[in-house]
C-alpha cells in the first residue's frame, strides 16, 4: 500500500532530522517512491520552512536560522537582482534534437546557464509519442532544479487531452518555442518562443513591397506551420491581396516524405502556371533549396516566375544563389528561457509573480 502524502512527508522529515542531510535521489530510493513523487513533497515541505533544499541535497532547519538561499522555498529566500545567482544548479533542458533549427537554440540556452555558474543537461526526444516526458522525469530523477521544455506537440501548441501534465511537474518549468491557448493548464506557464506569425507576414509584406500580388505559402506540416500560415493568411487579409490557390488537402493515412515533397512542388508548378501566383514563402530552407532546380527543370524559373523567400535561415545564405530568409532569432530565445528559469530559481519569485510569455520578432534577411 502506498503511504498517505502526510506519512511520506514526516518520514522525510525524520530521515532528515537524523542524518542532517541526504541526497534526494537516495532517498527517494531509500522510501521506494518516484524522485517527481518526492520532489513534490520536499517543495511543500521547503515553503512550510521544514527543511533546505540545495542542489540535489535536503537538510534540516537549524533553530532560529532561516532558510539558505536557493532553497526551493522562494518566500523564505532573500530576493536578489533579476539576473544574478544560479550557482551550482542544475538545468535541464528537453528538445527534439541538437541539429538544425535547435542547435542554436541550446547553444543559447547554455551560454546563459554557464554565464550564471550553473550547468545544462539535456534530454533529446527526437519527436517520439510520450519520449518528451520521459526525458523531464529522467532529467528530474538526476537532479535538474528546472526545467526548459519543448514538447512534441505536433501543431506547436498541445492536441485535445494533450500536455497537461507539463502544468504538474514539481519545479520551474519554461515552454520554449512551444505555446498554449487560453484555459489549458500550460497556459499558465513561462514560456519564450519566436512570433512566427509576424515572421511570414514581414516575408508578406517584404514581397508586396517589390510588387506581388498574389503570394503562395508552400509549408509541410511541422510544429511552426501553423502559426506560419496564421501571420500569411492575416497579411494577405491586411493588404488586401488575391488569394493564392489553397494548399492541397492531404489525402488518408500519413504521406512519406518523397510524396510530401512531390505534393508541395507540384503545388507550386500549378499556382505559378494556373493561379497567377508570383512569389512564395517556403518553410524551411532545405526544401527550397531542393524545391528550386526541380522547379528550374520544369520550366518555372526564379525569381523570374516564382519570387523566394524561405522561413528558418539555416541554410538560405547557402544555395548556389543566396535566398532571402526570415531568421527567428534561436539563440536569443534560448538564452531568454534559460535567464527567465534562473530568476525563477534564483530572485525570490513565488506562486503569485506574474508569469511571463516572451514573442520575439524574426528578422528578414534580404539576400540579392
Amino acid at each position: 500500500m502506498r503511504p498517505h502524502v502526510d506519512q511520506r512527508q514526516a518520514r522525510v522529515r525524520e530521515l532528515v532530522r537524523a542524518r542532517g542531510s541526504v541526497r534526494v535521489a537516495e532517498l527517494a530510493q531509500e522510501l521506494g517512491i518516484s524522485p517527481v513523487t518526492l520532489r513534490r513533497d520536499i517543495e511543500a515541505m521547503a515553503a512550510r520552512g521544514e527543511i533546505h533544499r540545495m542542489h540535489g541535497v535536503i537538510s534540516r532547519v537549524e533553530a532560529g536560522r532561516t532558510p539558505a538561499a536557493g532553497s526551493a522555498s522562494a518566500s523564505a529566500v532573500a530576493a536578489s537582482p533579476a539576473g544574478s545567482g544560479g550557482e551550482g544548479l542544475v538545468v535541464g533542458m528537453v528538445v527534439p534534437t541538437t541539429e538544425y533549427y535547435y542547435a542554436d537554440v541550446v547553444r543559447g540556452a547554455r551560454e546563459a546557464v554557464e554565464a550564471r555558474g550553473a550547468r545544462l543537461t539535456v534530454g533529446l526526444t527526437r519527436y517520439l509519442a510520450g519520449e518528451d516526458r520521459t526525458q523531464a522525469d529522467r532529467l528530474l530523477s538526476t537532479g535538474a532544479d528546472g526545467l526548459l521544455l519543448t514538447p512534441n506537440w505536433e501543431a506547436g501548441s498541445p492536441g485535445p487531452g494533450e500536455g497537461a501534465w507539463t502544468a504538474e511537474l514539481p519545479v520551474p518549468t519554461v515552454l520554449v518555442e512551444r505555446w498554449a491557448p487560453p484555459g489549458h493548464p500550460a497556459a499558465a506557464l513561462d514560456r519564450v518562443a519566436s512570433d512566427h506569425a509576424h515572421g511570414a507576414a514581414r516575408a508578406v509584406q517584404h514581397l508586396v513591397e517589390l510588387g506581388h500580388r498574389r503570394i503562395a505559402l508552400a509549408s509541410r506540416s511541422t510544429p511552426t506551420s501553423a502559426r506560419l500560415r496564421a501571420g500569411y493568411e492575416a497579411a494577405v487579409t491586411a493588404l488586401g491581396l488575391d488569394p493564392a490557390p489553397d494548399w492541397p488537402v492531404s489525402g488518408p493515412g500519413p504521406l512519406s516524405e518523397a510524396d510530401l515533397f512531390a505534393r508541395t512542388l507540384d503545388y507550386l508548378c500549378d499556382a505559378v502556371a494556373k493561379g497567377g501566383v508570383t512569389a512564395a514563402l517556403i518553410h524551411s530552407d532545405t526544401d527550397a533549396i531542393m524545391l528550386i532546380p526541380r522547379l528550374q527543370a520544369r520550366g518555372v524559373r526564379v525569381p523570374e516566375d516564382l519570387a523566394v523567400i524561405t522561413y528558418d535561415d539555416e541554410v538560405a545564405g547557402m544555395a548556389d544563389v543566396p535566398l532571402s530568409a526570415v531568421a527567428p532569432a534561436k539563440r536569443e530565445v534560448g538564452a531568454r528561457a534559460a535567464a527567465l528559469l534562473l530568476d525563477r530559481l534564483t530572485a525570490g519569485a513565488t506562486e503569485d509573480t506574474p508569469r511571463q510569455h516572451v514573442e520575439l520578432l524574426p528578422l528578414l534577411t534580404i539576400r540579392g
